[in-house]
């Protein structure tokens, strides 16, 4: 705002300066020492920001393009509107008023100034309007981008502090899974080693004076060792997820972390019973879509990555799909080869297709 206010005053200083010299008036040297003295206070306006001092030399100002007028050149009057403009408007919201007032001194000046004065006027108060208006813009803009910037902070502190408790709460989660698992052992293996252990040491005593009595604890020893076993098979058996869950979770956690990281919408979606699918085949599976994920990232400028995984009647059917630039010839690198081979290695079979993006299907078949 101050650039243009600025602008404008200079605009002005240098008209009267040049129509002085063309009237060539004897006290030149005067109208140098106004228009000096007029810019000095005037820049020195620019520099202080309290509000008092602004206003005194607003008037000082005022008074210059006044005292100018009447004894040096009654051009001097041109650089009174923007003064009262400036001045009045720290008092006066409505425009009308300001404008109002920037004109009354058109009543007392000489006659042939007065349409030039009251154009200056006009003038002045367009080029100061339009400027407060892209200054309160401005200061609104700024205010957003400080509230902005303000509720990122905050969300990113209360990010941390989830991630934190995350991962707390993980370790807790891991903390509590031992300690179950110990206790666990504790109560049922524990107690069944002991028991058994019990009982083949009493076998050992009576095995010389009562060898059928020692068999008959050697059995118990046998059958309480075996229900130990049967204990911590199934211990484990609980503790294990099955494949299936594994397979598809480990796959959706890689793609959401891709989609985290590279900024892609992704979408998985799976259909058919899971169970049947090997580990051997959920390996290939998740090798072959990190594969095409790395290569949809590098080559195909998508902005979406589809991941379909169906169990069919005969085989495993995955697409990785893209809506990317695709390709007309493809030339098969070192990935779609990688992906060739080790598909190939348990009978399965890879296509690709460049049309309408980018698509890398994976067929396993299903072993009866």
């Amino acid at each position: 705002m101050d650039f243009w206010i600025i602008f404008c005053k200079l605009a002005l200083l240098i008209f009267i300066a040049f129509t002085c010299v063309r009237a060539d008036i004897s006290h030149i040297s005067w109208v140098v020492f106004a228009i000096l003295l007029y810019f000095c206070l005037n820049i020195t306006l620019t520099i202080f920001k309290r509000i008092s001092i602004k206003r005194i030399l607003l008037l000082l100002s005022i008074g210059i393009s006044i005292t100018s007028y009447f004894e040096i050149n009654s051009l001097f009057i041109l650089l009174l509107p923007l003064a009262l403009i400036e001045l009045t408007a720290d008092f006066f919201n409505k425009k009308v008023i300001i404008l109002l007032i920037s004109i009354v001194p058109i009543i007392n000046i000489n006659e042939t100034l007065q349409p030039l004065y009251g154009l200056v006027a006009i003038f002045c108060f367009m080029i100061f309007t339009i400027t407060s208006v892209y200054r309160d813009r401005l200061l609104k803009d700024e205010k957003q981008m400080d509230s902005m910037r303000k509720t990122l902070q905050k969300m990113t502190k209360n990010l941390n502090e989830n991630t934190e408790y995350i991962r707390q709460s993980e370790y807790t989660f891991k903390l509590e899974e031992r300690n179950r698992i110990s206790q666990e052992i504790h109560d049922k293996i524990g107690h069944s080693i002991t028991g058994a252990l019990f009982q083949m040491e009493a076998a050992k005593r009576l095995i010389e004076t009562d060898k059928l009595k020692a068999t008959e604890l050697l059995q118990n020893a046998i059958n309480i060792s075996k229900d130990g076993i049967e204990n911590i098979r199934l211990t484990l058996k609980n503790m294990k997820p099955p494949s299936e869950q594994v397979g598809i979770h480990r796959i959706k956690l890689m793609i959401d972390e891709f989609a985290t990281k590279h900024q892609f919408k992704t979408v998985l979606t799976h259909d058919g019973n899971l169970d049947i699918i090997t580990p051997i085949q959920w390996k290939i599976i998740h090798e072959n879509i990190t594969e095409a994920l790395t290569n949809t990232m590098k080559y195909s400028n998508a902005t979406l990555v589809s991941v379909e995984l169906k169990v069919l009647n005969k085989m495993i059917r995955v697409e990785i799909k893209d809506n990317g630039s695709g390709a007309v010839k493809i030339k098969k690198g070192l990935g779609i080869i990688g992906m060739e081979e080790r598909t190939a290695s348990v009978n399965g079979k890879i296509i690709v297709d460049g049309t309408r993006g980018f698509s890398v299907t994976t067929l396993l078949p299903i072993h009866s």
